[in-house]
C-alpha cells in the first residue's frame, strides 16, 4: 500500500467566507496532495516502504533525510489540521475547558497566546497546542517539522501558518485568519479528544 490523501473531514464549501472552496481546492487539493505523491515516490524500494506515516517521519528525522521528512510530515500536519477545523462554531467540551483555565488562565487567555505565537512565528510553519505530561503548553515549530518527531509532545490543535493556509482568502493578513479561524472554526471536540494523548494516532496512516 502507499500513503493516501485522505478525504476533508467536511464538505469545502461549509465555512462559507471563513475559509473558501477555493482555498481547500489548492491547500488540500494541490498542496496536502503534493506531499503525498513525493513522499510515496521517497519511500518505494526503500526499508520504509509500508511503515506507518508516523515511522516514516521519525525515521526520516532520525537518517537526517530532510526531503523524506518534509514530506511526509507534510502529509500528517495537513490531516491533523483539518480535523483541527469544524464549521459548526463549536463550544469547548468542559474538559478541556478545565485544563485551559488551569494552564492559562481562560479560554480567552489561550487564544491570545496561541495567537501571538502564531502571528510571531517568522516564515513558514505552524502553531500548536500540546499536552507536555500533564501540562499544556504552547509552540511552534518551523516548515514541516510535527510533534510526531518530538518524544512528549503530543498535539491537541494546530493552526497552519504556512501562506498557502490563508493567502487566498486574507491575502497577507495572518492576523486576521487566525482570529477568524480560533473564533469561528475550531473543532473543539477533536482537541478535548486528544486529551488521551493519542493525537498522533488520529492522523496516521499505514503505508
Amino acid at each position: 500500500m502507499a500513503f493516501v490523501l485522505p478525504p476533508l473531514p467536511f464538505d469545502k464549501t461549509a465555512f462559507g467566507d471563513v475559509m473558501s472552496a477555493e482555498t481547500f481546492d489548492y491547500h488540500h487539493g494541490k498542496h496536502h496532495n503534493a506531499y503525498v505523491g513525493k513522499a510515496n515516490d521517497m519511500v518505494k524500494g526503500t526499508d520504509l516502504e509500508g511503515a506507518s506515516l508516523s515511522k516514516v517521519i521519525v525515521a526520516a528525522k532520525e537518517k537526517g533525510n530532510k526531503g523524506l521528512f518534509n514530506n511526509a510530515a507534510q502529509i500528517w500536519n495537513h490531516t491533523f489540521f483539518w480535523h483541527c477545523l469544524s464549521p459548526e462554531g463549536q463550544t469547548i467540551p468542559g474538559s478541556l475547558e478545565e485544563r485551559i483555565n488551569a494552564d492559562f488562565g481562560s479560554v480567552a487567555d489561550m487564544k491570545d497566546k496561541l495567537k501571538a505565537e502564531a502571528v510571531g512565528h517568522f516564515g513558514s510553519g505552524w502553531a500548536w497546542l500540546v499536552l507536555n505530561g500533564d501540562k499544556l503548553e504552547i509552540t511552534s515549530l518551523h516548515d514541516a517539522d510535527s510533534p510526531v518527531a518530538h518524544e512528549g509532545m503530543k498535539p491537541l490543535l494546530t493552526l497552519d501558518v504556512w501562506e498557502h493556509a490563508y493567502y487566498i482568502d486574507y491575502r497577507n493578513a495572518r492576523p486576521d485568519y487566525l482570529s477568524t479561524v480560533l473564533d469561528k472554526a475550531i473543532n473543539w471536540e477533536f482537541v478535548a479528544q486528544n486529551l488521551d494523548g493519542k493525537g498522533t494516532e488520529r492522523a496516521d496512516q499505514e503505508g
